[in-house]
């Protein structure tokens, strides 16, 4: 079975400029497989999308979605993929469904096949009910699912999503998030850009982080989490039984194996940081001894674990682009 993208040495200096905005860029995306884009500002990765969306021409390099070559059969290519925009370019105008069977139309699809397909993906996005509104009346959440379903309208074998989730509210998000993993299940190849470090981590069976035109790092968010090289770091809020004191519950907690240091106390004489050479879960049953031990009281705890942030922070800097 063909990948569902396939890029090896991307290219593209845009004129007027010395400086590439992709520099050699390889992509391998499977079918089935979400992929998650991420970078900074600048670094590429609009570039990269729009070389393999048809959009923008490669200076150098090969660019193949669902089998077909973009540069030399951009047409072709276009009927294999769709993209869903970070901001709605639905037509206000229109009903979801005349939306939906407009693209439709674009692609090529008969009339009475477009409506049946049109009308079963305003089921399958919950959109039924709704189908008679004007588009302007829709809110964040509909919109974006209305977008995703008028993507799938022309059975596209790969589908490019910017931000999918900007500006959608807790419930909304979530929504989203599992329609986009219902999409592995079709076989399709999903690539998302995103600046939601969560998002990525969530979603994504691997990421690639792009700085400088050019691929960091490409692998799983677990495993690159892992390799950060920063410790995991539990806080704790303790109130000491009577007599005791602050210091004294420091002092056996160092004791503990798998506890490397410990912050100074916070001037509240309260809150504490633990910094472990060793998983939580083995810690954490000892650490709770110790403090049953001594009638200490803990009224917090918060793990703080390296994050795909990190992963990205640590490889692309911390200073504004």
């Amino acid at each position: 079975m063909t990948a569902a993208v396939l890029a090896r040495g991307l290219r593209k200096t845009y004129r007027g400029s010395d400086v590439p905005a992709v520099d050699g860029i390889d992509l391998d995306v499977a079918r089935g497989e979400i992929f998650g884009l991420l970078g900074p500002n600048g670094a590429g990765k609009s570039t990269t999308i729009g070389i393999l969306t048809t959009r923008v021409r490669a200076s150098a390099g090969t660019a193949v979605v669902a089998g077909i070559d973009v540069h030399t059969q951009p047409v072709l290519a276009r009927s294999r993929l769709a993209v869903v925009p970070q901001q709605s370019n639905l037509d206000r105008s229109l009903t979801p469904l005349q939306n939906l069977t407009f693209h439709a139309a674009y692609h090529g699809m008969r009339r009475t096949e477009r409506h049946a397909r049109a009308t079963r993906l305003l089921a399958e996005f919950d959109l039924t009910g709704a189908a008679g509104k004007k588009v302007d009346h829709y809110s964040g959440g509909m919109a974006q699912r209305l977008m995703i379903a008028r993507a799938l309208m022309h059975r596209p074998e790969v589908l490019f999503l910017d931000e999918p989730t900007t500006g959608l509210d807790p419930q909304a998000r979530l929504d989203v998030w599992r329609r986009i993993e219902d999409l592995k299940e079709r076989g399709i190849g999903v690539i998302i850009t995103t600046h939601d470090m969560t998002e990525a981590a969530t979603l994504a069976d691997r990421v690639g982080i792009v700085d400088r035109g050019r691929v960091l790092v490409v692998g799983r968010p677990a495993e690159m989490v892992a390799a950060v090289n920063r410790p995991t770091s539990l806080d704790l809020t303790i109130t000491p039984a009577p007599g005791d004191d602050q210091a004294g519950i420091l002092a056996a907690v160092l004791r503990i194996r798998g506890v490397d240091v410990a912050a100074t106390p916070s001037p509240a004489g309260q809150l504490m940081r633990v910094v472990l050479t060793d998983r939580p879960g083995a810690v954490l049953p000892a650490l709770m001894a110790v403090l049953a031990a001594r009638n200490a009281t803990l009224t917090n705890l918060r793990l703080d674990e390296p994050t795909l942030e990190d992963v990205f922070i640590e490889l692309t800097g911390r200073g504004l682009r």
